[in-house]
């Protein structure tokens, strides 16, 4: 997802972080699509024509870039690909961009891309014949920022639905500054591991200190060890990289499915190359109409619907340790999360303690899949027990923390691409404390730490290059915007805004829980997407789907 804070996990790294931490994913998709075996039904979108946000109607829109490649990119376009076999199976390759694109002569990033060429004979579940002909190349995003595409493409290339797999080559390219794409480092993993437990909810001037020196001692490693590529790390920038891919691909069109920040990032793409739009798919979609603090309060906002479905489903179990109203369950977790604070939870990794932090990290983790509900009310209960070890893993798997005590650089990249994407929503700690209260209204569970976390930003060594926009993507061919009634990280509205503002958007909706839609409950969302990329054949506007 592109989160506003430090709010950030992609549906890849979700999958790949609770497999290193320990949790049992099997028979449950946090991402990679296929056809499902749920039933499903469809309705029109009883929230009628949705449209534009307010603030969306104020803001500048995207405006496309010329039509014809720039004679100082021609090098770029003209590169060929040496394909190279990799990975249990998948074809591997390097390619150069502009660090860039307005000074090609300062120097080029190396990006690196996978790909699993279609396999002919598979069945769809869409009902279109596997047989026809190869569409071309489809490109994944798991979102973010700063998910491996490679390494999503590893693991939704054999769960894609058959007759998508057999039709399509898979690719997964990581965005600049990502994975294998010249990736950008800050800390140590001793040092992450600090600066993940430190105090989120500070109610002193030692703590607020405590919390400003870390977020500019990340911000500073961050300097130091990315040099002067952090200043191009901007989701423009990893659009127009893109384009690059698709003509070195051979595809007039690009296709593409972007999860999450992935939406954000293909939005971007159909504003700038609106033509050379093909069967864009953004699930779990971002409005990029929204400023740093509407974003992240609206994204606290989300997170509390998704604590509350929690909750209620919580109180009608009998293991649930935290009450049996609603109401209880959110006064014992704040009420735990309080002890947590004031003497952190000792667990069994390696003498580490649970701090309150990590702790609410560990509650966030477990919004963005259902099927994390139990082993949250087992960390829960254990924790009103004495025992940090659960929610330590959860937080641990956030983070995507290995078991050897490194980190991937998810959230180094996260922060260098939000912090150029947006101006920072503070400037100082006062500015967060006189936000705090409307943040605490949209998120009374959440909402106070989410506000602290968008400091983060503000020490942040290069000035923002972005700024809040809309994306009419005028003349694009259709494109399907999917958003989940519940889901935490983007919350609903979010889609309604973004497939408003796009000219040929179709709003999907799926009536449910989690972060994300497709390929992971509902037969009716997985038949449309499939469809479409398989005909064409976009889904009536406004239609919805329940699991």
């Amino acid at each position: 997802m592109r989160a506003f804070g430090r709010v950030r996990m992609t549906a890849a790294a979700l999958a790949a972080g609770l497999l290193a931490a320990g949790f049992a994913v099997a028979g449950c998709s946090a991402g990679p699509p296929g056809a499902s075996g749920a039933s499903g039904t469809a309705t029109p979108d009883s929230g009628g024509t949705h449209g534009p946000t307010a603030q969306a109607a104020a803001v500048t829109p995207l405006e496309p870039l010329p039509a014809a490649v720039a004679a100082t990119l021609a090098p770029y376009y003209g590169q060929q690909l040496a394909w190279q076999p990799c990975d249990d199976g998948f074809e591997c390759t390097t390619f150069r961009v502009p660090m860039d694109y307005d000074r090609p002569g300062d120097g080029d990033l190396t990006l690196a891309a996978a790909r699993a060429a279609a396999v002919p004979g598979g069945s769809s579940a869409a009902g279109s014949g596997a047989a026809e002909a190869r569409i071309g190349s489809l490109l994944l995003n798991p979102g973010g920022p700063g998910g491996s595409a490679i390494e999503y493409l590893e693991s939704a290339a054999r769960t894609y639905d058959g007759g998508v797999r057999a039709r399509y080559d898979l690719v997964g390219l990581d965005p600049r500054g990502v994975g294998r794409s010249s990736p950008v480092t800050c800390l140590s993993g001793e040092r992450m591991d600090a600066f993940t437990a430190v105090d989120l909810t500070p109610g002193d001037q030692q703590e607020i200190d405590a919390l400003v020196a870390a977020d500019k001692e990340f911000a500073e490693g961050c300097r130091q060890h990315a040099g002067p590529a952090l200043g191009h790390l901007s989701t423009v920038e990893a659009a127009r990289d893109m384009d690059v891919l698709r003509a070195l691909l051979g595809d007039e069109r690009l296709n593409f499915v972007g999860e999450s920040y992935g939406t954000f990032l293909g939005a971007t793409y159909a504003g700038l190359f609106p033509a050379r739009v093909g069967r864009l798919v953004l699930d779990g979609a971002m409005d990029p109409a929204l400023d740093s603090i509407t974003g992240n309060r609206t994204q606290a906002g989300g997170f509390e619907t998704a604590w509350s479905a929690f909750a209620k489903d919580c109180a009608r179990r009998e293991d649930c340790p935290l009450g049996r109203t609603e109401q209880q369950v959110g006064d014992q977790l704040t009420a735990l999360l309080a002890t947590v604070h004031e003497r952190p939870l000792p667990s069994t990794d390696d003498g580490r303690r649970l701090t309150e932090a990590q702790a609410t990290t560990g509650v966030i983790q477990a919004m963005y899949a259902d099927f994390l509900w139990p082993d949250l009310r087992t960390a829960l209960a254990d924790a009103k027990a004495g025992d940090g070890t659960g929610l330590l893993k959860l937080s641990d798997a956030y983070y995507g923390r290995e078991a050897d005590g490194t980190y991937p650089n998810l959230m180094f990249a996260n922060t260098a691409v939000n912090c150029l994407d947006l101006p920072a929503p503070f400037g100082s700690p006062a500015d967060v404390q006189r936000a705090v209260p409307d943040f605490e209204r949209a998120s009374p569970h959440f909402g106070r730490g989410m506000a602290w976390m968008a400091l983060n930003c503000a020490y942040w060594p290069v000035r923002a290059t972005g700024t809040a926009h809309t994306i009419r993507a005028a003349g694009a061919a259709p494109i399907v915007v999917i958003g989940t009634t519940r889901d935490p990280a983007t919350p609903y509205d979010w889609a309604r805004s973004l497939a408003g503002q796009l000219e040929s958007g179709r709003l999907l909706t799926y009536d449910g829980d989690g972060h994300t839609a497709y390929g992971r409950h509902s037969a009716c969302v997985d038949g449309a997407v499939n469809r479409f990329l398989l005909t064409g054949e976009a889904p009536e506007q406004g239609r919805r789907c329940d699991r």
